[in-house]
């Protein structure tokens, strides 16, 4: 008897008892943690972010494009990356050049845009994550992990979640997702942080008001 063997023989044991049909088992998890106001969801969001070391910025859908502007301004950015279904409304106040997103761009391409701006999907305010989807007004993967810098819209509060869970829910699993909790860091034996290692050096998340 090989090793693949005993471990199914295990397994086969295990689940001796277990009931013959599929019904599915129901576990009764939490699916959020308190019960907070919708203002509360998203203070909760905000802080969360900015204990992961993303800035967030606020303001409502008149000021988005002069807060966009601004913040590519500030950054020195020449050029910006934009997904296909970006409101191109959100880069009207910036002459910033526009680069589009191709399929056919390398990484090298890519890591030449100082920027990125794009939507999300959802944001979880318990964890501190946005989540993008690869819808249009997101783009492909890629473009939110070269470039070095990536501003974050978030609609609020239709977009922000409480849990987990909650943000799951509201994900299509046919579509390839991202989850980004802060800038890319990672640390070595001795805790020494570094940051920009596997995407976005600086991550700006802007929460808008929705009307």
């Amino acid at each position: 008897m090989n090793s693949r063997e005993r471990i199914l023989g295990r397994v086969r044991r295990a689940l001796a008892d277990a009931p013959a049909d599929e019904t599915p088992i129901v576990r009764g998890y939490l699916r959020e943690h308190g019960r907070l106001t919708v203002a509360q969801t998203v203070e909760l969001l905000a802080e969360n972010l900015a204990d992961y070391r993303a800035l967030v910025h606020r303001t409502d859908a008149a000021g988005l494009p002069v807060l966009i502007a601004g913040l590519l301004d500030k950054r020195g950015a020449a050029s910006v990356l934009v997904p296909p279904g970006l409101d191109e409304e959100w880069l009207a106040a910036t002459g910033v050049t526009r680069v589009a997103d191709r399929a056919e761009d390398t990484p090298f391409e890519l890591d030449r845009v100082d920027s990125v701006v794009t939507a999300c999907a959802v944001a979880i305010a318990e964890t501190g994550t946005i989540v993008l989807d690869g819808s249009p007004d997101q783009g492909r993967r890629r473009i939110t992990l070269v470039p070095d810098h990536h501003i974050c819209v978030v609609r609020v509060p239709g977009q922000v979640v409480s849990s987990v869970p909650q943000g799951l829910e509201r994900l299509d699993p046919a579509r390839p997702s991202t989850w980004i909790s802060g800038p890319s860091a990672t640390s070595d034996i001795e805790l020494d942080r570094v940051e920009g290692v596997h995407g976005p050096r600086t991550l700006e998340v802007i929460l808008v008001g929705e009307d």
